[in-house]
């Protein structure tokens, strides 16, 4: 497990919570494989009923911590804990609540995608700038992006990397639920509660079907975003999309 990443159980609700706040939560590798451990552990325990994420500080996730990502970059179909953190969010029986704030970049905007609700405060604001890293999109955002808010919003997030906020993410089906901006940990323990006291076989055979007609078509999906992904880190467009956030200057991409 990763010092990063708190993992709390209480009866029948695994709590994990995001605990980097000092790099805003910047998902390491590290990260990754605890939270996949974690999940993976809670799906096969039928006793746990409800999964939650959250984020300590000010923000939910930051996406990749690019230094510590670019230290481990996988090869061409290698095996790397952010893919199988990505399948066992896609493959989950047991509902996943998600409770945001702050900034959800790349990874923490399209892990939300396979969350069965999604709680946002006002202060919330998603962004996926996989494009403007020289990258393509991951958790089979492509495909789902475009079913949720249809092809030409897809557009504005996943091409132009167009941040949106809290209010939008509603209006297109990202975000379940809203919070003001002292409730969110309020909203959650609601929505939780309400959760937790239904017939627990009844929620997860129902949270099972609600995933089952998507999900040969996602994990497809997952597994051509993860080979473009290797092939894209290998490029000179992203070596130069990289130097240029370290150096903290526009890239040049004209040669």
């Amino acid at each position: 497990m990763s010092e990063h990443v708190k993992v709390d159980r209480d009866g029948g609700l695994l709590a994990i919570t995001l605990a980097r706040p000092d790099r805003r939560n910047a998902i390491t590798v590290a990260m990754y494989a605890a939270l996949a451990d974690a999940i993976e552990s809670a799906a096969e325990d039928t006793s746990v009923r409800a999964i939650t994420i959250r984020g300590e500080g000010q923000d939910f996730a930051a996406g990749n911590d690019l230094a510590d990502f670019l230290q481990a970059a996988p090869r061409l179909d290698e095996e790397i804990p952010v893919w199988r953190l990505l399948r066992i969010l896609a493959t989950c029986e047991t509902p996943i609540i998600a409770a945001v704030h702050g900034n959800c970049v790349g990874i923490g905007t399209t892990m939300l995608l396979h969350c069965d609700l999604v709680i946002a405060d006002d202060t919330a604001r998603f962004s996926m700038p996989f494009v403007d890293l020289a990258l393509v999109p991951e958790a089979a955002s492509s495909l789902l992006f475009p079913r949720l808010a249809g092809r030409r919003q897809a557009a504005r997030y996943l091409l132009l990397c167009e941040p949106f906020g809290a209010d939008e993410a509603v209006t297109i089906g990202l975000v379940s639920h809203r919070a003001g901006p002292e409730g969110l940990n309020q909203k959650l323990d609601e929505v939780v509660a309400r959760l937790l006291a239904k017939p627990p076989e009844a929620l997860r055979k129902t949270q099972a079907l609600l995933r089952r007609g998507a999900r040969d078509e996602i994990l497809e999906r997952m597994k051509a975003e993860s080979s473009l992904f290797a092939e894209r880190l290998q490029s000179a467009e992203v070596k130069e999309a990289i130097a240029a956030f370290f150096e903290k200057r526009k890239p040049k991409f004209s040669n």
